[in-house]
């Protein structure tokens, strides 16, 4: 997949529709300065903008395989389009997680794209274990690189790990990557 063409094309075109984004996943966990390979694009939108959202995936040649009321999966007949995955911000923790979405300089700072702030993709990641306890090494390692990369909010992030009943973990990790 070319990232950087399929990231350009869709912000831009989110841009003119007046489509709310925020980048989550291995490339936004990249962008925030984790080197991570990805070969797909992830992203938060607003639940009330989904019909723009496919009418703008289907424009460029992006066919829908998956849709729920929590996330929606497109795929390119295009190698270098790929695949892009979306989750569905309806409820009032990921509304306000895309409500703080920053903007971040990519590829050489030739663009700004929004991505989720790390303790908002640490939530996610402890979400994706609890659903799918299949993906707790992937989604533990990039919990751990965030936590050893960036200085975080640990207020946050106890409200995540007690979400999802892991205060004993949030423990652990704290100690180990916490108020250093």
């Amino acid at each position: 997949m070319d990232l950087k063409k399929a990231l350009t094309l869709i912000i831009a075109e989110f841009g003119k529709n007046d489509v709310d984004y925020a980048l989550i996943g291995g490339f936004a966990i990249g962008a925030l300065g984790v080197p991570r390979s990805t070969i797909d694009l992830d992203f938060l939108v607003p639940a009330d903008v989904l019909h723009k959202v496919e009418a703008i995936m289907l424009a460029l040649g992006y066919k829908k395989v998956f849709a729920s009321e929590n996330a929606s999966q497109y795929v390119s007949p295009s190698a270098e389009m790929g695949e892009v995955d979306f989750l569905h911000a309806f409820r009032p923790l990921s509304v306000k997680m895309l409500a703080g979405a920053e903007p971040i300089p990519v590829f050489g700072k030739e663009a700004r794209v929004k991505v989720l702030k790390a303790e908002d993709i640490i939530g996610l990641k402890l979400q994706s274990i609890n659903n799918n306890p299949a993906r707790l090494a992937k989604d533990n390692s990039d919990i751990e690189e965030l936590m050893r990369s960036r200085k975080l909010d640990w207020n946050v992030l106890k409200t995540y790990f007690e979400l999802f009943g892991m205060n004993k973990r949030f423990s652990e990790l704290k100690n180990t990557y916490g108020e250093r």
